[in-house]
């Protein structure tokens, strides 16, 4: 059985920031970092936002985080306990990953006696803007004599940020005159770039005979509420949190208001109720059991979690962050990660979700036709690091050089082509998967076609060649840039020439919105002709004859053999960036992570069982891992060559990303932590189409089990063309079953 609960004890102020990816609660909307109530900005509290972003100055532009509205903390007789600064004498934090409820409890041994503090907070997945907490303290004291309590409670409106601050007006105040139980506080925050703004509101409710104080200060609006303590006695405030921000609705302030005003009057434990029910509906569809590894199936359910997390329920067309919602890393920008790491989790679960990330790609096609066009070329350049309407927040320069103190050089973002084919293998996988034509009707169909014009324009033929090449390219190792013919981006292009050859002969045929939308827009006659003969004569690199190896961009094999134990020895700084134009490993075979093996998984039905074992071999040796999206696909790929003993190890890699907490949070001195839900999308996948075998054939869900040594089986639902299935498997046999409509 699932533990579904994991939990530290004790306090190491150290761990402060990886605890905030870790136990981690959100709904979508916005992600609450696993921070203790009293926690300010330098403790990297964050109540982070999807989809809405702010630049200030020369800085990155990040989401925004909004104002924090669980900001606790308590006083007894003057003296304040609030973590880091009050030691105490026992202390836990825990997470009800089953239904994204997180806990701490901590005991001090106070003057007055022994003081617990209990807080119980959850991101309501029945209410997508609503935040909830229940705050509980109790003095156990053979005294009876009465002790002089206030809690502090409101907004905290100093917000941490990587390259802020975004608010330029912070409008503080309350709803109604005079110091009542009913007041309401609110604070507005107006963002520097586009004027946005970001509403928090905030109710309480608290029975025993207490007074109550407004008060603003040091960027802060709240209550101070003083009240008698009796030894032994219980006492707990409920706090209700309604973020909104314009974006949502013209009318957000009403809306923000009335929410929790009405949550206060339904009360805690049912919103709790409520919130717990949507959890556990979402685990109908997605729960993974794993007979014979306790460890792994808790792991990878954990991460299932964080997926489930950061999935934008709330809206039809937004997509996720590298980091999810656990912060402002990475820009808070979408990658090629949601597509080719994340989508088949919810392509499988939830394929509403699976539309609403696809169909932010096809709302940011202007912004990738005018990237493309700033380039000099015809279709759709998709942005690297993608921000609202697609505008691409990758920057020039990326890197800082540890000696020189310098910024580098980098081309992320003017070289990773493949990016483009990634959105195209996103939305074909849609459509294959569920049958349906929707997603090509509104558009699509365009998206495929325009990637396929890109690709058409960045064709290279030699003089007295006859096959054309893509040169000056970044593959998925980002170690080696400007390479000619890398083997994962050539074949994605030939993918995506494939997938608008088909469109263009099939699919436009068979739903009149497609047809009618792209005979008004395009040549068809005449974009079939130049996408075929793209597709026939694009260069794909074949395997060695010798070997079996297939090279991954021309010249890697004449670069320098070394292992990476005597590559890291030539190390003058540990901070270097491995690649560039002087990186350690520019001038080696070492890689970034998995490249050609991500090609072969993808395309593994292209290739005798021998080439993907030998290329599997081969390269896993040379592969740093410097990325989290590199484990999945070695340890998938393994399993299609009948190595499960080999995937597993990086399969755990991948399914304990973030709850081992050991992730690289810091680069220099800016903060680069965050959770890893690319991770946590691959373990999925390495479980469900690694050793479940999850695949089609000729339109059949189809299973091919290679389970790893001490496995006795596995069972889990997926849903298939809007049907649901039960996969059932054991050493001795394995079944699927069909449950209906889900």
């Amino acid at each position: 059985m699932i533990n579904w609960r994991i939990e530290e004890e004790g306090f190491d102020q150290e761990r402060i920031s990886s605890h905030g990816n870790k136990f981690l609660v959100g709904n979508g909307y916005l992600g609450i970092r696993g921070t203790l109530p009293e926690y300010e900005k330098k403790e990297f509290v964050a109540v982070n936002l999807a989809g809405i972003y702010d630049q200030v100055g020369d800085g990155w532009r990040e989401p925004l985080n909004a104002p924090n509205g669980l900001y606790t903390y308590l006083r007894l007789n003057n003296k304040e306990y609030r973590l880091p600064q009050s030691e105490p004498e026992q202390h836990k934090v825990s997470l009800d990953y089953r239904h994204g409820v997180y806990e701490r409890s901590t005991t001090w041994n106070a003057a007055e006696g022994r003081l617990t503090l209990l807080t119980q907070r959850f991101a309501s997945m029945d209410e997508k803007h609503l935040i909830c907490m229940r705050y509980s303290i109790k003095v156990e004291d053979e005294s009876e004599q009465e002790i002089d309590a206030e809690i502090f409670t409101g907004i905290d409106a100093e917000v941490w940020d990587i390259n802020g601050p975004h608010y330029d007006e912070l409008n503080m105040r309350t709803n109604a005159e005079g110091n009542t139980a009913d007041e309401l506080i609110m604070v507005t925050g107006t963002t520097h770039e586009s004027g946005d703004q970001v509403g928090v509101y905030e109710t309480y409710r608290f029975d025993p005979m207490h007074q109550q104080e407004i008060v603003i200060e040091d960027n802060k609006i709240l209550r101070r509420l003083t009240f008698k303590m009796k030894p032994g006695k219980e006492y707990q405030l409920f706090k209700f949190i309604s973020v909104y921000t314009s974006k949502d609705h013209t009318d957000y302030e009403k809306l923000g208001r009335e929410l929790v005003s009405a949550s206060k009057h339904t009360g805690y434990q049912k919103k709790l109720e409520l919130h717990s029910k949507q959890w556990e509906k979402l685990w109908c569809n997605s729960e993974v059991m794993i007979d014979g590894d306790d460890e792994a199936m808790e792991a990878l359910n954990y991460s299932l979690y964080h997926l489930h997390c950061i999935a934008p329920r709330h809206t039809d067309h937004l997509s996720i962050a590298a980091r999810g919602l656990s912060g402002q890393t990475y820009k808070g920008a979408v990658f090629w990660d949601t597509e080719m790491f994340m989508l088949d989790f919810f392509l499988f679960t939830e394929p509403e979700v699976a539309k609403t990330l696809l169909k932010y790609r096809i709302d940011t096609l202007p912004g990738a036709k005018k990237k493309a066009e700033y380039y000099g070329y015809q279709g759709a350049f998709y942005a690297w690091e993608s921000q609202e309407g697609g505008y691409d927040a990758c920057s020039d320069y990326n890197v800082t050089d540890v000696f020189t103190g310098r910024q580098m050089r980098t081309y992320f973002k003017d070289k990773q082509i493949h990016i483009s084919a990634a959105v195209v293998y996103g939305i074909m996988r849609y459509v294959n998967y569920t049958g349906s034509l929707e997603l090509l009707a509104d558009g699509g169909a365009e998206v495929i076609l325009e990637c396929a014009s890109f690709y058409y324009d960045l064709l290279v033929k030699k003089v007295r060649g006859d096959r054309y090449e893509l040169h000056d390219v970044i593959g998925p190792d980002e170690y080696h840039e400007r390479v000619n013919n890398n083997t994962y981006t050539n074949r994605m292009a030939k993918y995506t020439f494939d997938s608008a050859i088909q469109i263009l002969r099939k699919l436009v045929y068979q739903d009149v919105r497609i047809e009618e939308r792209l005979k008004d827009r395009y040549d068809l006659t005449g974009l079939l002709e130049q996408f075929q003969d793209a597709s026939d004569r694009l260069y794909i690199p074949e395997p060695d004859q010798k070997g079996g190896v297939i090279e991954q961009f021309d010249g890697y094999f004449a670069l320098e053999e070394v292992s990476i134990e005597e590559l890291k020895g030539r190390l003058l700084h540990d901070k270097e960036y491995w690649g560039g134009a002087y990186g350690i490993a520019t001038h080696t075979k070492v890689i970034k992570q998995a490249d050609v093996v991500t090609m072969l998984n993808l395309f593994s039905q292209d290739y005798e069982e021998e080439i993907l074992s030998k290329n599997w071999e081969y390269y896993e040796p040379r592969t740093e891992h410097g990325s989290s999206l590199s484990a999945c696909m070695y340890a998938i790929l393994a399993c299609k060559c009948h190595m499960p003993e080999k995937a597993y190890p990086f399969f755990m890699k991948s399914a304990l990303s973030d709850i081992s907490g050991k992730g690289k949070e810091w680069a220099g001195l800016i903060y680069i932590g965050g959770t890893h839900p690319a991770s946590s999308g691959g373990a999925y996948m390495t479980a469900i189409e690694g050793f479940a075998g999850v695949h089609l054939e000729q339109g059949e869900l189809k299973i091919k089990p290679c389970l790893p040594p001490g496995w006795n089986g596995m069972s889990f639902p997926i849903i298939y063309r809007d049907e649901l299935y039960r996969v059932e498997i054991t050493k001795e046999q394995s079944s699927i079953h069909n449950l209906g409509k889900p």
